[in-house]
């Protein structure tokens, strides 16, 4: 299968689609699916750069409220905290999204479930792990602007999806011998890669995909795992030296 351009640029931005409600959901179960630690662009001014030129954002600090445990989900606007992503940044993420999870047969594409709004969503929560996320998640899409400007000369999501690809693949994988100019955007990248996935395997079409069907009643006893999950889990006891 060929390299499949992205269906947004800064001509074509990505439009939200996802109500908060269905947003704050995937948020609540994202935060349980993605309980490691966090780790430590808008058109926003890089006021310095450190080693590799690695861009340090003056992020004006999330003042808003958090809902507590027991949000309202139907409530107000007024009551939800404000998505702080700017089109061009919400653009960015999804065709950054598309190219983690494309789409691949009936299967769909990180931004046609709307990946893209829950991770807007995530770095807009006033919440420490949240907040640790959208710094270096902001940083991140700045070096990637920097990055493609520097190679390219045009935007990230302007450039072909070929050239994308060049820059994303430089920064996919920890490698033995890594430049400093990618050590920061190599972490970050792999922490956002992880939030749009968990985000997609949240989505109703991402747990059909891998095969989740819920909790469903089962008619008479209980059959037990299939040979296969048996054969499955004695290889990995096995491996783990724990077998019987």
């Amino acid at each position: 299968m060929g390299i499949i351009k992205a269906n947004y640029s800064s001509e074509k931005p990505y439009q939200s689609g996802l109500t908060r409600r269905d947003a704050l959901k995937w948020m609540g179960a994202l935060s349980l699916g993605a309980a490691v630690p966090a780790i430590s662009g808008c058109k926003t001014t890089i006021a310095t750069a450190n080693k590799g030129n690695w861009p340090q954002l003056k992020l004006p600090p999330i003042t808003a409220k958090g809902y507590g445990k027991d949000p309202i989900l139907l409530a107000p606007k007024t009551l939800y905290w404000p998505k702080t992503l700017t089109s061009e940044q919400l653009t960015l993420v999804a065709v950054i999204s598309d190219i983690i999870v494309p789409r691949e047969g009936d299967i769909p594409s990180a931004t046609q479930v709307k990946v893209p709004d829950v991770i807007d969503e995530w770095v807009s929560a006033p919440y420490e792990r949240q907040q640790a996320d959208r710094v270096e998640i902001l940083n991140l899409l700045a070096w990637l602007d920097d990055e493609s400007a520097r190679r390219f000369n045009r935007l990230f999501v302007d450039i072909s999806a070929v050239q994308q690809l060049i820059i994303i693949d430089d920064i996919a994988f920890k490698k033995a011998k890594l430049g400093d100019e990618f050590i920061h955007a190599v972490n970050a990248f792999a922490r956002l890669r992880q939030l749009v996935l968990a985000a997609f395997f949240c989505s109703p079409e991402g747990t059909k995909d891998i095969g989740y069907l819920g909790n469903r009643p089962i008619a008479g006893d209980y059959p037990g795992p299939t040979e296969e999950a048996m054969e499955h889990l004695d290889q990995v006891l096995n491996e783990l030296g724990l077998s019987l």
